[in-house]
């Protein structure tokens, strides 16, 4: 069977790389895991004996049903063949659903992602993960390396962005170990990283409203290289005037020449908490 790329197939071949994906996920019983990209189910095998439960998610049926033959064998096993998105920035209810469904089943249950993430959908599982009201415990995660390094890029570098923020003021993020393509196949023409994200509630609670939030981060780096005064004025979408924007810089000692990428994580939570109250009033 041949790898399909419109499904970001890549395979992960060196069995020394899944010890890695399980150590940093910290298995135990009481863990229900979410798998994106059952592929041949060789990372879904080496969990099952480790975990309570699996819901490793498959959108290609061919593959789903060869993975099938070698995991029918394990009961704490459920699989699913679909595609884990409803859209860009939203998560299959199906899925969901299921991995609630078993947390109950177990006391005190914790959910985890543990996967060898397809390159093409890596960002928005990720993402997408942190909006919902199942946020996992933990996700350790093979994903593309620029991914990754975008994840926990800090301030002032070229691959600080919008993801880095969103990331890191949810997150405590650390890249586990970067992957050659060799371990691999078929050799995606990148590389890879494992990477460890563990959601902290105490960071969440500093956001007061979080869509606001991320929609406006977003919106903020749309236009990396304006100047913040006009960054802010363009993500606000007339929310804003001129006047209260520049209150706003005033009152937290930033310049406006200044750009959002020069910005740490707690300045932008501090700015866009400001924005959102004043553009209630």
């Amino acid at each position: 069977m041949q790898p399909k790329t419109k499904y970001g197939q890549n395979f992960l071949i060196d069995l020394n790389i899944l010890d890695v994906l399980v150590r940093g996920a910290d298995l135990s019983r009481r863990d229900v895991i979410l798998e994106v990209g059952t592929g041949m189910g060789s990372l879904t095998r080496h969990m099952a004996p480790h975990v309570g439960q699996i819901v490793t998610v498959e959108i290609d049926r061919e593959l789903q049903a060869l993975a099938k033959r070698e995991l029918d064998q394990h009961p704490n096993i459920t699989m699913l063949s679909l595609d884990v998105l409803r859209n860009k920035n939203h998560l299959r209810d199906e899925v969901l659903e299921c991995v609630r469904s078993k947390l109950e089943l177990i006391p005190n249950g914790q959910f985890k992602l543990v996967a060898n993430l397809p390159y093409n959908v890596a960002t928005p599982i990720i993402s997408n993960l942190l909006s919902t009201n199942l946020v996992p415990e933990r996700m350790v995660v093979t994903i593309q390396r620029e991914l990754a390094e975008r994840i926990v890029a800090p301030p002032g570098c070229k691959d600080y962005s919008a993801l880095s923020i969103w990331m890191q003021s949810l997150c405590d993020c650390e890249i586990l170990r970067m992957l050659p393509s060799s371990v691999f196949w078929p050799r995606p023409k990148v590389e890879s990283a494992i990477i460890r994200i563990l959601p902290k509630p105490e960071k969440r609670a500093r956001i007061v409203d979080l869509p606001y939030f991320h929609t406006t981060l977003r919106a903020l780096f749309f236009h990396r290289r304006k100047f913040l005064r006009s960054q802010l004025l363009t993500a606000s979408q007339d929310r804003l005037s001129k006047p209260q924007v520049d209150e706003i810089l005033a009152r937290l000692g930033h310049s406006e020449s200044l750009r959002a990428e020069q910005l740490s994580v707690e300045q932008i939570i501090e700015l866009l908490e400001a924005t959102r109250q004043a553009s209630q009033l």
